[in-house]
């Protein structure tokens, strides 16, 4: 595994765009999350990792409003999440992108049409040629501008995620939220992603959540890595800091998935 290079962008220590405290989850009798605490600084790339079921994909759920928290507070761009009226809820998301993992493409319209789709809807003052400009703009972040007028069939796994990405970059939100964005990609394929992960970082000095169980990912793109092992996050730090641990479930986490 390569380790995250650090080129442009900057950390703002000073700034934090989220902040979680004690924040509590629970479905009936199952409790997910279970005094949560978690800041991420302006300009971050911040991986949280941890086994399937663990409340990861919960977590950045309670970050967009998808789910209220049970107790605690979710701090988002200044704005506390679970006080927003619809409205404001709208707002706040618009600034938050929210890169699925399935890529969430529409098959029946090709790439120009699904990336065109969120500024027709959400920023109707843009002309065509202003929106033909964008959409240009993000095909050649992601390295796709030859894609432009083939469906989401047409392409491949790797692909497809990196116009899942490019259409979330076309609203230039300020935060980026990555679910398990490199499961079910070959090694290679995999290797891309991350790459263009911190080529995001980078080009639009977005602050990201990068959900994940896969340590190459971490390691690759995370400035800090938070371990969430039963509802709470166990261990905040670098790659190194983290699994530089004897604690028995970090090892067997680690060990377990270190395949690479």
């Amino acid at each position: 595994m390569t380790e995250k290079h650090y080129i442009q962008h900057t950390i703002n220590k000073e700034e934090k765009v989220i902040s979680i405290r004690e924040v509590y989850k629970s479905f009936g009798d199952l409790h997910v999350l279970r005094g949560v605490n978690l800041d991420v600084y302006k300009g971050e790339n911040i991986v949280v990792l941890g086994r399937s079921g663990t409340g990861k994909s919960v977590l950045i759920k309670l970050l967009v409003g998808l789910l209220k928290q049970d107790r605690g507070t979710i701090n988002v761009l200044g704005q506390e999440v679970s006080q927003l009226k619809a409205k404001e809820l709208d707002a706040l998301r618009l600034r938050v992108g929210f890169s699925f993992q399935n890529s969430a493409l529409y098959d029946s319209m090709n790439i120009r049409q699904n990336l065109e789709f969120p500024l027709v809807m959400n920023r109707k003052q843009l002309t065509p040629k202003e929106i033909g400009l964008l959409v240009d703009e993000v095909l050649d972040a992601v390295g796709l501008k030859d894609k432009k007028e083939q469906l989401p069939s047409d392409l491949s796994g790797g692909q497809r995620k990196r116009i899942g990405i490019a259409r979330t970059l076309i609203l230039k939100p300020e935060i980026m939220l990555y679910d398990e964005p490199t499961s079910g990609l070959d090694p290679i394929t995999s290797a891309e992603i991350n790459e263009l992960i911190n080529e995001v970082q980078e080009r639009y000095n977005t602050s990201s959540i990068i959900i994940t169980h896969d340590l190459t990912c971490a390691k690759e793109t995370a400035d800090r890595v938070a371990m969430l092992l039963d509802g709470m996050f166990v261990s905040v730090g670098s790659f190194e800091e983290v699994f530089a641990t004897q604690e028995e479930r970090i090892q067997s986490f680690y060990n377990y998935n270190f395949t690479k």
